[in-house]
């Protein structure tokens, strides 16, 4: 009893328990493309459950879970359970979306009260089923009979489910649309209300770096929504009882936000070339000799592109002089529909077709305004058929297409580089606008939106059968997936310069000159056209060996082939092996010239042999004991890396032009003149290795459960991972700075990607959950990781093969991306040095949750009546709380590594002073780290550096009023942040910078959303 006074003066001293934000998976629940509200989400992984419960727009959040595969189950009254495996790492953004069936109109209304059953268990499997996957209910025991196995389910998620025990998403959610209705005489059901609203009367002022009051401009958000279902009876068609259901919904928002932005901008007399409060000499790069009193003359180049950026509204601060603040804007509108018919007893075929259009704009600090509009379509059908009692398969097709057309701030109205002086880059109206300018101390880059239009299409065909034999449940299908990424977009095709001060001493003073000291540019080739295909076929067996021990073991084949363009424009090097030599080799002729190598059309060489067998066990070891011990392994491939290769390699020479440089007396680039190949640097800025192979991932997971007194349970488990074959990307023939070139006469300025690259994951999660009693309930989860890796990157776009319109997201549109430098090798010849802690390591991640609903119990009030307890009954207060530790962060030397344009991959030397012992104002200690000998790579170790630890509350309040027996009226309140306490995420760690050691970004502040909703 002390335990639970413990946690419920907790809660009360909070008011609004609180939210976490780790690791997490986040999906959303979809009906003929439509939120599914109140749908419950049982999640498993290795002998760890989680629930949580959809809220109005069907989007749920399994917070502070660990990585690996997890067996999503999905339930709602009047919908047929279905269940999915899905792979999650703590770098995923996306939400993943489920599409639920409706059960027949007979079956609803035939479905049995709810009867509890006692709880028992299964195996959870570690990889994803994918679809056709048909995980059952948590049992031991041999299946019941087909008519009854829905209604348990239902029952068991009653019992271990989030009906009794609260839901663990971030706020309090409604029951569903329709759901419980007292009226069965109504067949249709559907609601109208205002989703989310919120405006800057109840949200706090963004957080200001500088400390400025900058005023809170006028904003608001605002979702509406409508939705209607039931039978669609056609007069002399249909009737009540073979009508087939419908259901359409409309999403209605407009959204605007606004966020505080700190910058560093060039003061007015900097902008007249009085550079006389730089502390360093500035040397003239045409004579060597050093400005009188550091006063430097001002190139027309840099005088027009002066222009565009603000005079500081701030004063004796180095470190940032103006803020203002940014307003973004949304717009979307979403129709979404299906129609579900049963033949007969052994036929049932649906299908659904959605619709969504948003138009969107974003600001920057120059007052740049670009905008993007999307558009989406996507369908399908599908036909399951039930031959006997044992088998059943279905069929299924599914047509997705979106266009994403982004507009940026000067296309087609002002030609800013060519009225500046600048040549040699892409100056047609569709690319009109500066060229990025970026500089080593902090000014903020000049830098602008690419216009693209782009065109994506999936077509998928799906097939499954299930096969029930004795205490076996036998799952095989494939899946073929046809895709389309089409591109009217170049990379970089007004190019950008780079300021380091390397030529000049101050990286201001190079740009008042005229001087950069690198220069990259990707353009040309505009159109691509790129086509993939990918192959899957799977066998499960999800085997009941004894009421205690349970089996479920399968292997899966993916094959996802690496993209080629339509018109075979894509370029890769022909490579010797000691890299003395490279050519040029084109799909449309892929035979290497130095090598003798024939390649395939997509230029990088298949890889078939992707089996995924995976197997997962429960087991209780005492039959009288509520302790359960749960295992599982797996292997997963990602090959959707290859979208991203795709697109460098359809960019590149003599297809389009493209370099990456650095200034030199052998390559003296300028402002005006900046875009030039130089003797020795190769015209190619990327290549990849034909035999690069698409990673995988080891996941293994025991984990212990078992009951406590006082209506707890705990939770121990262990997850590990072993990547393999992770990319990594190198500069060939390149040196330290300062240092000799070792090979003078041999090829550099590219980037080479290969796959030699692993990982290794260790976690241990305990979880202490106390189950719903007198309206109470609660989940303090703690988890300690170590991941380390030398890769590049970990994974592709998405989890599944392939980028863009999938069966989970079919408006996903995977945007261009451009190089990140902070990926590449600091040398080339030791990637041993990359080794360090993954970018996504947080060692400790604590979250709890708490929920009370009032009326509940006989010590919570249920026994009350009349105007009292209605007033006081079925409130619901939900939060949580998260304290993470900061992720790892790299201290970064902004210099350019010597024969590329590259920068931004070479680390700092370490002094050995204590990195955290931060002088006042600011949080790194700068004395900590210094700039590299000359001939020598820093010392400082990839991500070595622990960013901000994290902390973060929120809350809701709701209830639902019953106003009729088949009208309820539901209203909540969430408070995001509601201590209002900022949170840094990030430190800035770039060496030079003059904000070395302050936050670079932080979470949002607090924010207030109401919920109002007529459900009938």
């Amino acid at each position: 009893m002390t335990l639970i006074r413990t946690l419920r003066s907790l809660c009360a001293y909070v008011l609004f328990p609180c939210a976490a934000f780790a690791a997490e998976q986040r999906g959303q629940v979809l009906y003929g493309g439509f939120p599914v509200p109140g749908a419950v989400i049982t999640a498993t992984h290795a002998g760890t459950t989680v629930t949580a419960v959809t809220d109005e727009q069907g989007f749920y959040t399994l917070s502070n879970i660990a990585d690996g595969a997890w067996a999503i189950r999905i339930s709602k009254p009047a919908f047929t359970t279905m269940t999915q495996e899905v792979n999650v790492t703590s770098t995923a953004t996306d939400a993943t979306k489920f599409e639920m069936k409706l059960m027949p109109l007979a079956e609803i209304h035939a479905q049995p009260a709810d009867q509890p059953i006692a709880p028992v268990i299964t195996a959870a499997l570690p990889a994803p089923a994918k679809k056709g996957s048909d995980s059952k209910d948590e049992a031991a025991a041999a299946p019941p009979p087909p008519a009854t196995q829905e209604a348990r389910n239902n029952d068991g998620l009653l019992i271990n489910g989030s009906v009794n025990n609260g839901a663990s998403s971030p706020f309090a959610q409604f029951a569903a649309i329709g759901n419980r209705r007292n009226n069965r005489r109504s067949l249709y059901n559907g609601g109208i209300g205002i989703m989310s609203f919120g405006n800057a009367i109840f949200d706090a002022k963004p957080y200001s770096l500088t400390g400025l009051d900058v005023p809170k401009p006028s904003y608001y958000n605002f979702t509406g929504l409508a939705t209607l279902g039931g039978p669609l009876r056609i007069p002399h068609l249909t009737n009540r009882n073979n009508a087939p259901t419908f259901f359409l919904a409309y999403q209605w928002t407009r959204d605007s936000n606004a966020n505080s932005s700190s910058a560093l901008v060039p003061t007015q007399a900097q902008r007249n070339g009085d550079l006389s409060s730089v502390a360093t000499s500035i040397i003239n790069p045409a004579t060597g000799l050093p400005y009188a009193n550091n006063q430097v003359p001002v190139s027309s180049q840099a005088a027009s592109l002066l222009q565009f950026y603000p005079l500081p509204n701030l004063s004796g601060s180095t470190r940032y002089n103006y803020q203002t603040t940014l307003l973004n804007s949304s717009h979307k509108d979403a129709l979404q529909t299906r129609v579900d018919k049963t033949v007969n007893r052994k036929n049932q075929v649906y299908g659904n077709l959605n619709f969504q259009s948003i138009r969107s704009s974003s600001n920057t600090v120059f007052q740049f305004t670009d905008r993007q509009k999307n558009f989406g379509l996507a369908g399908g059908v599908n036909w399951s058929h039930r031959i006997n009692g044992r088998w059943s398969f279905n069929v299924g097709y599914k047509f997705a297409r979106q266009t994403q057309r982004t507009t940026a701030y000067f296309q087609g109205r002002t030609n800013v580089s060519g009225n500046a002086g600048i040549s040699g880059n892409n100056q047609d109206p569709f690319n009109y606008g500066p060229p990025t300018l970026s500089f080593a101390s902090g000014i903020t880059p000049l830098t602008d939106g690419i216009p693209a239009y782009n065109r994506n299409q999936t077509q998928t065909a799906t097939g499954a059968v299930q096969w029930n034999r004795g205490r076996h449940n036998l799952t095989f299908g494939g899946e073929y997936r046809r895709q389309q990424f089409n591109y009217f977009t170049q990379e970089n095709p007004r190019g950008s310069f780079g300021f380091t001060g390397t030529a000049t001493g101050n990286d201001l003073a190079g740009f008042l000159l005229g001087v950069p000291d690198t220069s990259t540019l990707a353009t040309g080739n505009p159109d691509k056209y790129f086509r993939q295909n990918v192959f899957r076929a799977y066998i499960d067996d999800d085997f009941r060996m004894t009421p205690t021990f349970t089996v479920k073991a399968g292997v899966s084949w993916e094959y996802g082939a690496p993209i080629t363009e339509l018109k075979d424009r894509m370029v890769n090097l022909d490579i010797l092996p000691d890299f003395s030599a490279v050519s040029q080799v084109l799909a449309s002729s892929p035979t290497g010239s130095l090598t003798g190598q024939h390649y395939p059309d997509s230029l990088i060489r298949p890889f078939r042999k992707a089996f995924q067998p995976r197997i997962g066990v429960a087991w209780r070891p005492i039959p009288a004991s509520s302790v359960v011990v749960r295992a599982g392994y797996g292997i997963y491939f990602d090959s959707s890396v290859y979208q991203t290769t795709a697109l460098k390699l359809a960019q590149q020479a003599p297809l389009s032009r493209s370099l990456s440089v650095q200034r030199s007396s052998t390559c003296p680039i300028t402002l005006a003149n900046g875009f030039q190949n130089c003797a020795g640097i190769t015209s190619n800025t990327f290549a990849v290795d034909p035999r690069f192979r698409a990673g995988y991932v080891q996941d293994w997971q025991l984990a212990i459960q078992r009951d406590l007194p006082f209506s707890l349970q705990l939770t121990a488990t262990y997850n590990g991972l072993k990547g393999t074959h992770a990319a990594q990307q190198i500069l060939p023939n390149t040196y330290a700075y300062g240092g000799a070139d070792l090979c003078p006469s041999c090829p550099n300025g590219f980037t080479y990607l290969t796959s030699g690259g692993n990982s290794t994951r260790h976690a241990g999660q305990v979880q202490l959950r106390r189950r719903l009693h007198n309206g109470f309930t609660a989940s303090l989860d703690y988890t300690y990781a170590n991941a380390i890796d030398n890769a590049s990157f970990l994974g592709g776009q998405n989890a599944s093969s392939g980028t863009g319109a999938t069966s989970q997201n079919p408006f996903a549109v995977p945007a261009p991306t451009t190089k990140n430098d902070t990926t590449v090798a600091q040398n080339w010849r030791d990637l041993q040095a990359e080794r360090g802690r993954s970018a996504f390591n947080q060692r400790h991640t604590l979250s709890l949750t708490a929920q009370y609903t009032t009326g509940m119990g006989v010590g919570g009030g249920t026994l009350m009546n009349g105007k009292a307890g209605t007033a006081f009954k079925e409130w619901t207060v939900l939060g949580q709380i998260m304290l993470n530790s900061g992720e790892p962060q790299t201290p970064i030397y902004p210099v350019a590594t010597p024969g590329t344009g590259v920068s931004n991959n070479l680390r700092a030397q370490l002094t050995g002073a204590d990195v955290y012992a931060a002088p006042a104002g600011l949080h790194l200690n700068p004395a900590a780290f210094t700039t590299p000998a000359a001939g020598t790579f820093g010392n400082a170790g990839r991500n070595s550096i622990t960013g901000p630890g994290q902390f973060r509350l929120n809350a809701s309040l709701a209830r639902t009023f019953r106003l009729k027996s088949d009208m309820n009226l539901d209203i909540r309140a969430d408070v995001t942040n509601a201590l209002n306490h900022v949170a840094f995420t990030r430190w800035n760690t770039t060496l030079t910078s003059t904000q070395f050691g302050l936050p670079a970004t932080w979470n949002g502040m607090r924010t207030v959303q109401f919920v109002s909703r007529l459900r009938f």
